[in-house]
């Protein structure tokens, strides 16, 4: 098999534990090799990490590249970046994709320069189509779509001179989807050498706290945006949440204004949820936000502008004041939980 149909698939893990991106790349890269009639792998590097490679296997890898070394156990840009350069120059994946996390977002464009490869930031989809482009045809490109300026247009990016094209998306875009029956894969060994310029950067410390908002796995998410008005009128959307068992979240410009912390931010610079239910109050709707709510099961909107974006994604739709809407959606509530 070519191995310029390959999807290659970045595994992050932290003290041994594999961020859930990984395997939501895993699913996605799954159908992007399926288009290519190619093959899905994935690039471990780490310590004692056996156990992780296997795990890839049950969404659909068919090899593992496992980098396995004492001194690869925490990440480190160096080392990380020199092998994964390596495999991609010796090999010539046709798609690299990786989380768009912190370590994501710091390895893939130094991964990218040093094999000259085309790269494309914060992707919320993904998909293989022949392109003709300044009338030169180029077959089984990687579309690579995300929003731009300023989320007002969708742009599909592509890199038709780079024979490797990379990507990273971010947590919760992709759904996380395992194979019926895992494969059963290989897992190849890349060896390691220890290089003094790996140790030009060191971890004297770390620390690390667990977020204590977890989004993406609320079945209820009440949102707010900048139409709510002040911090205070926000309290309102707490007051619901609690009643309903759900939690509370809001837009970029909710976060900026300083009405609810950035931990609860949805849309393309904060987290991409898929609730059952999804209710957004004083809600414009721009691109931005609906490209991390718009795969909720149900949608409900209120907003006092009847032309509002938000109401061509949303299920159900109410045209009012939020603060005079919620305050009888709790007392109906109230009446009903009784």
């Amino acid at each position: 098999m070519s191995e310029n149909k390959q999807v290659w698939v970045f595994i992050e893990q932290r003290e041994g534990k594999p961020a859930e991106v990984s395997f939501e790349l895993l699913s996605k890269g799954r159908k992007l090799a399926e288009s290519l009639q190619g093959e899905l792998k994935a690039v471990v590097i780490g310590h004692e990490m056996q156990s992780l490679a296997q795990e890839t296997f049950r969404y659909g890898a068919t090899e593992v590249l496992l980098a396995d070394h004492p001194e690869l156990e925490h990440y480190n840009t160096l080392p990380y970046s020199r092998i994964l350069s390596e495999l991609v120059n010796r090999h010539q994946p046709r798609i690299v994709l990786f989380g768009g996390t912190f370590i994501g977002r710091d390895l893939a464009p130094r991964v990218a320069s040093h094999t000259k490869s085309g790269l494309t930031a914060d992707c919320t989809d993904l998909q293989i189509a022949d392109v003709t482009y300044l009338r030169k045809d180029y077959p089984q490109l990687l579309l690579q779509i995300r929003p731009a300026f300023g989320g007002n247009i969708i742009a599909t990016i592509i890199c038709p001179d780079s024979p490797v094209q990379m990507a990273t998306v971010r947590e919760g875009v992709m759904e996380k989807v395992p194979v019926t029956q895992p494969v059963d894969g290989r897992i190849t060994p890349v060896p390691y050498t220890p290089d003094a310029a790996d140790q030009l950067v060191r971890i004297i410390e770390r620390h690390h706290e667990e977020s204590k908002v977890n989004l993406k796995a609320a079945p209820i998410i009440v949102s707010g945006g900048y139409g709510m008005g002040n911090f205070q009128n926000f309290q309102i959307l707490h007051e619901l949440a609690h009643l309903i068992g759900g939690e509370v979240a809001g837009t970029r410009a909710a976060v900026d204004a300083g009405f609810i912390d950035h931990a609860r931010q949805v849309g393309q610079t904060g987290v991409t949820v898929r609730p059952k239910l999804y209710i957004a109050c004083g809600i414009s709707g721009a691109i931005q936000h609906r490209a991390g709510m718009q795969d909720a099961s149900k949608i409900i909107a209120i907003n006092c502008d009847a032309e509002a974006p938000i109401f061509g994604v949303c299920h159900y739709g109410i045209v009012g004041d939020v603060m005079e809407v919620i305050p009888l959606l709790i007392n109906a509530y109230k009446h009903k939980l009784k």
